[in-house]
């Protein structure tokens, strides 16, 4: 069976009714009941529910027999990645990453993720086709609301411009993608939920972690920007964390020790170069598809 995400926010969320521990412990011990698949996904993506103690939640699961083998990340060890960019996001404060946590299904061990209803239409303004000229004018409205990202070709030759909004949650899921070594984030990652439709979700994080650069992104338009205050804040904060805090024994049962020790690399070349990292050098710096 497949579905789609209007299908798949018809389920009465719940989650509203618990805190994030009350959230976790239902995606961790629930039973977990597969109903569909997702079928736009490269590895297999599974949608369903898990109820506890009369509380039911609609996920996604991704068992780790489903992975695809990839060349440049070990085999069986993408759901582990996705969790690990969900202990970080909860480290941060920001709350990128939707509760994500590792359970056994159907299919043996895998991540269980909390599903984010969305509207069934794209009402969310993030990303933009533009005129090519559209920041010209730098006194000019779209300038000053939108970041450039890449020259595109429409389906009638005129050229045009992918950029997205200059918006402080997106800079943060910058430099949250710069910190993870994010090589995917696509603009269908970026989530902005029924219920919360002040926050934006980043969502797909299995591509993440590699001790190799391998950022890729739509978020561009934020490179050789200082930090800014709050953002380097949090990253001085993380630095401890991964150093000798909880976060580094979380990441720890995740990831390999040297990936976790690249982590904190990543971390300190940030704060060391107080920029946005832009895509100068980067041989594949956008995912594709971009969408």
């Amino acid at each position: 069976m497949s579905t789609s995400g209007a299908d798949a926010a018809a389920e009465q969320d719940q989650s509203q009714d618990l805190d994030p521990a009350g959230v976790r412990q239902v995606l961790t011990s629930g039973e977990l009941a597969i109903t569909g698949r997702l079928t736009n996904a490269s590895n297999a993506t599974l949608y369903g529910t898990v109820a506890l103690d009369g509380v039911s939640l609609t996920c996604v699961h991704k068992p780790v027999a489903g992975e695809r083998p990839l060349w440049d990340f070990p085999n069986g060890t993408l759901a582990a990645r996705e969790v690990a960019a969900y202990e970080l996001s909860q480290a941060t404060g920001w709350r990128i990453v939707p509760p994500t946590v590792m359970r056994e299904g159907p299919w043996g061990p895998g991540m269980c993720q909390l599903w984010i209803d969305t509207p069934d239409e794209d009402e969310h303004d993030l990303l933009a086709l533009l005129p090519e000229d559209f920041d010209d004018d730098p006194a000019d409205e779209a300038a000053a609301q939108w970041r450039p990202v890449l020259s595109v070709e429409l389906g009638d030759g005129r050229p045009a411009v992918l950029a997205h909004k200059a918006d402080e949650r997106l800079r943060r899921i910058a430099a949250f993608d710069a910190v993870v070594n994010n090589a995917d984030r696509k603009g269908g990652h970026l989530l902005v939920g029924i219920a919360e439709p002040e926050h934006v979700y980043g969502i797909d994080h299995g591509l993440t972690f590699n001790v190799d650069d391998k950022l890729r992104t739509l978020l561009w338009g934020f490179s050789s920007e200082p930090l800014g205050a709050e953002v380097r804040e949090v990253l001085e904060k993380l630095d401890r964390d991964v150093e000798s805090g909880g976060l580094r024994g979380r990441l720890g049962d995740l990831l390999d020790a040297d990936e976790v020790a690249a982590t904190r690399g990543r971390i300190r070349e940030l704060l060391e170069t107080d920029r946005i990292p832009g895509p100068e050098g980067r041989r594949r710096p956008v995912p594709w598809p971009p969408f």
